[in-house]
């Protein structure tokens, strides 16, 4: 690609980038009202599922959408619903459980919705007299506990979460809910993220927020690993979880949303973006009837800043990186290399599009859902470096970045500040398959370190229509893409004794809207990305979120 090519296309937005579709499909059946499948039931495999794979699928996802007349507004407010595909011996079954949240509780007993949700507000009593239902519009709103985003892991127990201060430990193996897990009783949080990270000695670290007169506080929290000696009780146990860091807001009154952050094997990188909060209307929200995701703004006048903190010392970098206002929902991938810390991640350049998966918009007639898709922000894969040795002799306006065949940029400006351009982390193939998001990597092995390949759900559609996988050293993609399958994010799974990054299987729960209760679990061969075999099981499954392998002795 010449430098003029290069100028012109970033001068475009991801969105304008990618071919705009006509005639799409319906995707309506994709988010309506599941049914629990509590006992286990077998499925139907077709080709092979290998032997060596033994453990659980575990997802989570909105499950229910309605409680008597009332409706949802918006997909992320749908009551949580669990998933189990446990794999055995070439073998599969599937159950699945809602959560017994506090929500799915009193939102049951009362046969309508009682508890606000993230696009949804809860209205007054209609049993209460006139005064009462007025009054109550001025009592605070209590956070859910509808924990519909993931399966997060704290000293061996799982747990399902949302974006709140409230987590639900539950059984893997049941899907039982267990007890209610307040983060604000062992630290000074407000919330959580549902999308922690694992460092290889066993500790998890997750950020939050915190808000009190003295401002508004993005934290780094730090959660042990488990005593190995001490016997285990079958009860929640965040003992000894602490704040590392807090990082004040640089507008205390415009905080910024988030959904994930960077972990490498000696740094966290907090990407703080112009999609903002309103803490006005926040606290005001429940009086003027307007649901949660109605005071988020994508505020594009806003750089994006980049806070870089030791991961051991808490320390936070004097250095402050900025770049070019983005939106990212989900990191790939952060290493360390020669001086530079490197950062992949999964970038928009329109923040507007979380408010935008209403139901209304989900559930519109095949045809019409042409225009509502592209009119959404379509995220592609970027590459940041930052580098890491940055002093009072680093010479300004002069790029930084030294790492071989690396076309990101980093420059010091006059007020010290480091100003950074990326490097797009694909070729033009990409866009015919709309971008991507979900992106997953062998985990295990390569979480905070140099890694060649990354996996994820292509957005042909209003919801992935498409696997991707990525080479990240040349940009290189492979895909499984079939008409009328929409699969969910994928979860890659490493084979015993893999010898390559890639040795392994790639899982995925593929939703068939054409065809009644004929789901399957899709197992794909890592490394030439081709199927291998497939379990249909004869339920019909809700779009969900995200999801872990639960690996068994």
């Amino acid at each position: 690609m010449s430098a003029n090519t290069e100028s012109q296309t970033r001068s475009l937005s991801s969105r304008e980038r990618c071919p705009q579709a006509s005639g799409l499909e319906s995707v309506a059946p994709l988010v309506h009202s599941g049914e629990e499948t509590p006992d286990p039931i077998s499925t139907t495999i077709k080709g092979i599922i290998p032997a060596w794979i033994n453990g659980s699928f575990l997802r989570n996802g909105p499950g229910k959408f309605e409680f008597g007349e009332d409706r949802y507004n918006h997909w992320f407010d749908g009551m949580a619903l669990m998933h189990r595909f446990h794999i055995c011996e070439g073998r599969v079954t599937y159950s699945s459980r809602f959560l017994c949240s506090d929500s799915y509780i009193l939102n049951s007993e009362k046969n309508r919705i009682v508890v606000s949700e993230f696009g949804t507000v809860a209205m007054p009593d209609p049993c209460k007299n006139f005064f009462a239902r007025f009054f109550s519009r001025f009592q605070m709103p209590q956070p859910t506990d509808n924990a519909n985003v993931n399966f997060v892991k704290y000293k061996g127990d799982y747990y399902v979460s949302t974006e709140t201060n409230f987590m639900r430990r539950v059984d893997p193996q049941t899907l039982e809910t267990k007890e209610k897990v307040d983060w604000s009783q062992y630290i000074a949080v407000n919330s959580a993220t549902a999308h922690p990270h694992y460092d290889h000695e066993g500790a998890t670290y997750n950020m939050g927020n915190s808000y009190s007169r003295d401002g508004f506080f993005y934290t780094i929290i730090r959660v042990p690993p488990s005593e190995k000696a001490a016997a285990k009780e079958d009860s929640a146990d965040l003992n000894g979880a602490e704040v590392i860091c807090s990082i004040p807001a640089a507008e205390s009154r415009k905080p910024s949303y988030y959904h994930s952050f960077v972990m490498s094997e000696n740094y966290i990188v907090f990407v703080e973006q112009p999609i903002k909060l309103n803490v006005l209307k926040f606290m005001l929200y429940k009086i003027m009837g307007q649901s949660f995701h109605k005071i988020l703004s994508w505020e594009p006048q806003y750089d994006t800043i980049f806070h870089l903190v030791d991961r051991h010392t808490g320390k936070v970098s004097q250095v402050k990186y900025r770049a070019a206002p983005m939106f990212a929902l989900h990191q790939i991938n952060a290493f360390e290399d020669s001086g530079f810390l490197v950062m992949d991640m999964c970038c928009g350049d329109d923040g507007v599009v979380i408010g935008d998966f209403t139901l209304e918009n989900l559930r519109r007639e095949s045809g019409e859902d042409s225009k509502f898709y592209n009119s959404l922000c379509r995220n592609l894969p970027r590459r940041y470096v930052l580098p890491l040795n940055v002093d009072e002799q680093t010479p300004l306006d002069q790029n930084l970045v030294m790492l071989p065949n690396c076309k990101a940029t980093a420059k010091k400006a006059d007020s010290g500040e480091v100003y950074m351009t990326h490097e797009e982390l694909h070729s033009d193939e990409l866009l015919q398959y709309g971008g991507l998001e979900f992106p997953q990597i062998n985990y295990d092995k390569n979480n905070g370190r140099p890694y060649r390949y990354f996996y994820a759900c292509g957005f042909g559609h209003v919801f992935a229509d498409s696997l991707l996988k990525m080479d990240v050293h040349t940009k290189e993609l492979k895909v499984w893409r079939h008409p009328g399958l929409y699969p969910s994010e994928p979860v890659f799974v490493a084979s015993p004794n893999a010898a390559e990054e890639d040795d392994g299987v790639v899982l995925s729960v593929i939703i068939t809207p054409r065809k009644e209760k004929s789901t399957f679990l899709l197992v794909l061969d890592a490394k030439t990305f081709t199927e291998l075999g497939r379990a249909e099981v004869p339920v019909n499954i809700p779009y969900g979120t995200h999801g872990v392998f639960n690996k068994m002795g």
